[in-house]
């Protein structure tokens, strides 16, 4: 039986867990598709077909798609290959291009790298698309983001997460750590008095990353996306290097460096994995997370404070925001301020649509923003 795409990110609740065990014992054909099987002492996931002795219980995580499973940090299965989305074995240009990321690993491979193989990449990368239900970006963002954020998830030291995400080299692994968080805890230095703390949060839409900060006493949340987000790496490097100087202004410390991020818990971060549990189950729409000061410029936190204001259920269009501001002519500012906010639902930008009523732009991607307003419309919050 061949398997639909895998194209899903989760937008849909999983069979329960013990529908799932008892699918994977039985490797039931029937099952095929709607969930991948991740087994947490090989770091490798596979279809619930797969012919692999059936692992123990207890080291067992559900994902509902590859992607997922990526962004976890597994490694796909060389024997069921839960990547050939349509089951048959990948075209030549697809498994070519695979091996180019295993090869560069960690470094990305970009267009100019596939053109220089003889590869043609407008054709391939749709190629890789069907074959796969990923972009040829979105694959090997997955896999980074997994593999660095994988070691934030688990805590380990830094051996040990190297090993788990799968790289050979203690350098390169560091270094893609820190283009994403900064400095190693270890590495971090005493002295610092301004703090960026990150943790993991599980949601329908897929995992996500929460960054707060305490600075001059002052804890506020940062960032709050999901960890596939495009250009995610660099707005945590922009939010690190805004808030040095933020935080640095009125003192006489001569270091404006990037502040690190270091891997925990706070007051902060529990209220919002608290709150978004609340609002995913349909018991909240206001939140009462407190927002760190000093992200964006005036004119982004005046934006991002009008957003707050769109009732839950309802959406409201760039040009009528842009009239809320008071500067009608504003619309395309409002739609770049939209764009910069990296504090997904707390600030609701996902309920602001083209004039007609289109589905615009969302950095988590159209599917969760249209998953996002159909539960804010489906049903009363109590």
């Amino acid at each position: 039986m061949s398997a639909a795409p895998s194209k899903s990110i989760g937008v849909g609740p999983l069979p329960k867990r013990s529908v799932m065990l008892a699918a994977m014992r039985r490797k039931d054909e029937a099952f095929e598709g709607r969930f991948m099987v991740a087994v947490k002492t090989t770091g490798i996931f596979c279809r619930v077909t797969c012919r692999v002795r059936p692992p123990l219980d207890k080291n067992v995580e559900f994902f509902a798609s590859p992607r997922e499973a990526m962004l976890h940090g597994y490694r796909a299965c060389k024997r069921c290959k839960p990547l050939d989305a349509q089951r048959s074995a990948a075209p030549q240009v697809v498994a070519r291009m695979l091996a180019m990321i295993e090869r560069e690993w960690p470094v990305p491979v970009r267009m100019r790298d596939l053109i220089e193989a003889k590869i043609p990449a407008g054709s391939s990368q749709r190629a890789f698309q069907r074959h796969t239900g990923m972009t040829f970006a979105a694959f090997q963002r997955a896999k980074r983001m997994g593999a660095g954020l994988a070691a934030i998830r688990k805590g380990t030291s830094m051996s040990t997460a190297q090993a788990a995400a799968g790289f050979t080299s203690s350098s390169g692994f560091r270094d893609a750590l820190r283009r994403l968080l900064g400095d190693a805890p270890s590495e971090r230095r005493t002295s610092e008095k301004a703090v960026l703390t990150a943790a993991w949060i599980e949601s329908p839409l897929g995992p996500m990353i929460a960054v707060s900060s305490e600075i001059e006493g002052r804890e506020g949340l940062v960032t709050l996306d999901w960890i596939d987000r495009k250009g995610l790496e660099r707005e945590l490097l922009r939010v690190r290097k805004r808030l040095a100087t933020f935080a640095y202004a009125r003192s006489s410390a001569a270091s404006t460096s990037p502040l690190a991020i270091v891997a925990g818990e706070n007051a902060v971060l529990e209220k919002v994995r608290s709150e978004l549990g609340e609002y995913f189950a349909k018991r909240r729409v206001q939140f009462g997370v407190p927002l760190a000061p000093g992200v964006g410029t005036d004119f982004q936190e005046r934006v991002w404070s009008v957003l707050r204001g769109i009732p839950a259920g309802t959406t409201r269009s760039y040009g009528e925001q842009a009239r809320v501001l008071g500067d009608a002519k504003a619309v395309r500012a409002v739609a770049l301020s939209n764009g910069a906010n990296f504090r997904s639902i707390i600030i609701p930008c996902h309920r602001v649509v083209g004039s007609d009523g289109a589905l615009t732009g969302y950095g988590g991607g159209l599917e969760r923003k249209r998953w996002l307003l159909d539960h804010e419309r489906g049903g009363l919050f109590v």
